[in-house]
């Protein structure tokens, strides 16, 4: 079972890494944010996953605090595209 679900971090480790691409080739500001939201959910994912596996302490709290960061990440990049819209 363990191995199942490392070989499943893996995919979502590839995936994140597919949205990091467009995080920095995105043409828009909004698919920029968006694959921000994926590398933070994949990360997330990944260390519940891994935890699952092989449970380790710190895993779960690590993944808590990357979940309040991916949401104030978002926040504070929909003010600031906010501001550069204002005239």
């Amino acid at each position: 079972m363990a191995e199942i679900l490392l070989l499943l971090a893996i995919f979502i480790l590839a995936s994140a890494g597919i949205g990091l691409w467009r995080v920095l080739r995105g043409p828009e500001r909004a698919d920029r944010l968006m694959a921000a939201q994926l590398l933070s959910t994949g990360a997330i994912a990944v260390l519940l996953l891994l935890d699952a596996a092989a449970p380790q302490a710190g895993l779960l709290d690590t993944a808590l605090v990357l979940a309040l960061l991916g949401a104030f990440a978002s926040i504070a990049f929909v003010l600031a595209a906010r501001q550069v819209e204002r005239p």
